[in-house]
């Protein structure tokens, strides 16, 4: 059992979305997984630090194993919010912090290990010394199993890769924002065994003034017999990095739907035109 090509990301299921009960969620969960997606991505700051304990409450009802799914969480972001009254939005990767918010994080999701902690993002100030001792003792202590990073540029994850192993780094990347394959973050990752989760996949196409762009997904959707949201995973998860597409839907039939990108084999011309159409310019 590995994670599911599509994983599900839960940002927007609580306070900061679609604030749903603990039932609604349940729901979803089981919804995802009856589809295929086994695989749910958090961050302690998700809700203002709530969103994690309404997953572990919707967890509980749906009636799933633990070991039948894989929990993600992030760490590091200190978000100024009612259960955290800070004036200033900073970021933390103190041994004491990185330790607190796992702990935080499995008693809320209510696991007793997390399949993967990320640093949610870069800090100019982190000690990757601390960091790694940090992350090797929780390992050992087996509260998370893998380990890896968020928004890392190829020099932060070398980094870190000084001292402790990277098995992922989460990044913003889809057909409206395609910059990580052309500015070495991708090339790094696939280069040092690193997969990519690509958040926001879908990007900025339903709001785009593209209407070169519009035109050629409409074209390709009726071509391939599927909507566009599943063209666009399907454009994501044809590169070779393996990326892992984490979408941010709070619906049902869109996290169905969107499982059907895994079985689209977009031709290599439609590939190139889907992205010229993105970038509004041939390619060098």
């Amino acid at each position: 059992m590995s994670y599911s090509k599509i994983i599900s990301g839960t940002m927007n299921w609580g306070e900061w979305g679609s604030n749903y009960s603990g039932s609604e969620v349940a729901n979803l969960i089981q919804t995802a997984y009856e589809n295929g997606i086994n695989t749910f991505d958090h961050a302690d700051i998700y809700g203002g630090y709530t969103t994690e304990e309404l997953f572990g409450e919707g967890f509980k009802l749906s009636g799933l194993e633990r070991e039948k799914v894989y929990f993600i969480s992030k760490c590091g972001i200190m978000y100024p919010s009612k259960k955290l009254p800070i004036d200033v939005k900073h970021y933390n990767y103190s041994k004491e912090h990185i330790i607190k918010s796992v702990e935080n994080s499995l008693k809320n999701l209510k696991t007793d290990y997390l399949d993967c902690l990320l640093l949610h993002r870069p800090s100019p100030i982190m000690d990757s010394m601390e960091i790694s001792d940090t992350i090797n003792q929780l390992i050992d202590r087996q509260l998370i199993k893998e380990f890896g990073v968020s928004n890392f540029t190829p020099s932060q994850m070398l980094l870190i890769k000084k001292n402790i192993d990277i098995s992922y780094n989460q990044i913003e990347f889809s057909l409206t924002h395609y910059e990580p394959m052309f500015d070495g973050t991708l090339d790094f990752m696939e280069n040092n065994d690193i997969i990519p989760m690509a958040y926001s996949p879908l990007g900025n196409f339903f709001s785009t003034d593209n209407d070169r762009l519009k035109e050629t997904v409409a074209k390709l959707s009726n071509k391939y017999l599927c909507d566009k949201d599943e063209l666009l995973l399907s454009w994501i998860l044809k590169h070779n990095s393996g990326i892992i597409p984490v979408i941010g839907t709070t619906k049902g039939e869109r996290i169905k739907k969107s499982v059907n990108s895994i079985d689209i084999e977009i031709e290599l011309m439609d590939w190139f035109e889907l992205l010229e159409s993105s970038m509004g310019k041939r390619l060098p």
